[in-house]
């Protein structure tokens, strides 16, 4: 059994965070083809230097390695299967567009996607890094499908790719297995698939495992949602604590389960102070206990610049160093220790 030892109420982020401006143009100058890979490669992996050096500048507690290899979260994976094409610029939300994965055959996968980075950010660190997937449900649903006969069919083949990639950054030694499902909200009537295409893509990991999902409506689906075999929900708790709080209390939330607490409004150019954080910590000290939670934004920074995600996460950091005091002067442990299975 493995034993992680984190400091109460550790500091961590959803996944993303924007990418400098060397490394925008350069992406650019690579669809082009004005560069080669490898010239991109280099400043992803110094953009993914960057990213760390700065977390650990500022405390976090543990880490993530910033997604710079990656543009939308779903296109990413599919650029990296068989099965897949991409599509022309789609819109998802407001001004934001992305390029639709469109699936045109069997999804395959013939390599692993992301354990290389990952091996790479968890070499610049003592800090745990978390290894960061996106669920197969999310990359099914933002594709569109020209080739199985049902997303169902689709939805579970990409649950065996997604776990076959979970368990080789379990190999890789990330102690933290991140797998997101921002879509699941969205179609409440699908449920049983998600919860069948999670079950398969979290089979026989021993990490610790996250699903961050936001968007949508949980109140239809809170009861099927707390019971993914996972040990952290990470939700966003500064946009949507009116109608997450109101179903803990209607319905609860599992008490030997982690929640990822979002303190800071990721899609806001406006920096919350320390003492509003604080006060998102104690109004959730009011429904988790003090060892189940793990500080962090809404969402991933990704769209902010880079000043505003390093002041939010900065206030993060402060916030919690304030609170964590508190709790020590009441009696609780500097630190939790989380317990792994063989």
């Amino acid at each position: 059994m493995k034993e992680i030892k984190l400091p109460i109420l550790p500091v961590t982020s959803v996944g993303s965070f924007p990418k400098p401006d060397y490394l925008v143009k350069a992406r650019n100058q690579y669809a082009k083809g004005l560069i080669s890979y490898s010239t991109l490669h280099e400043l992803e992996l110094k953009a993914t230097e960057e990213v760390i050096r700065m977390q650990e500048e500022i405390g976090v507690d543990v880490l993530v390695h910033g997604e710079m290899e990656r543009g939308d979260m779903a296109t990413y994976f599919a650029e990296n299967l068989e099965g897949f094409t991409i599509s022309g610029l789609v819109r998802s939300y407001g001004n934001r567009y992305y390029k639709k994965p469109i699936v045109i055959g069997k999804v395959k996968r013939t390599k692993p996607i992301t354990v290389d980075m990952f091996k790479f950010a968890q070499s610049l660190t003592k800090k745990p890094v978390k290894g960061m997937l996106t669920g197969p449900y999310t990359i099914a649903d933002w594709s569109f499908n020209e080739y199985y006969d049902n997303k169902r069919d689709l939805v579970l083949d990409l649950a065996e790719i997604i776990n076959q990639e979970a368990l080789d950054l379990e190999k890789a030694g990330a102690l933290f297995v991140q797998i997101d499902e921002p879509a699941v909200p969205t179609h409440p009537e699908e449920i049983d698939i998600a919860k069948e295409a999670f079950k398969i893509a979290t089979r026989g990991l021993r990490s610790f495992i996250i699903t961050h999902i936001c968007y949508g409506d949980f109140r239809p689906i809170w009861k099927d949602v707390v019971n993914f075999p996972v040990h952290q929900f990470d939700l966003e708790f500064t946009n949507n604590y009116d109608k997450l709080y109101p179903l803990i209390e209607s319905f609860g939330f599992p008490k030997e389960k982690f929640v990822g607490l979002g303190v800071v409004d990721v899609h806001s150019h406006r920096i919350e102070s320390v003492e509003e954080i604080k006060d998102r910590i104690r109004t959730a000290l009011k429904y988790f206990r003090p060892e189940q939670i793990f500080v962090d934004p809404d969402c991933g920074l990704k769209t902010r610049t880079w000043e505003e995600a390093r002041a939010k996460m900065e206030n993060i950091v402060k916030a919690v160093a304030e609170i964590r005091e508190e709790l020590i002067k009441e009696g609780y442990p500097s630190e939790i220790t989380i317990k792994l299975g063989d």
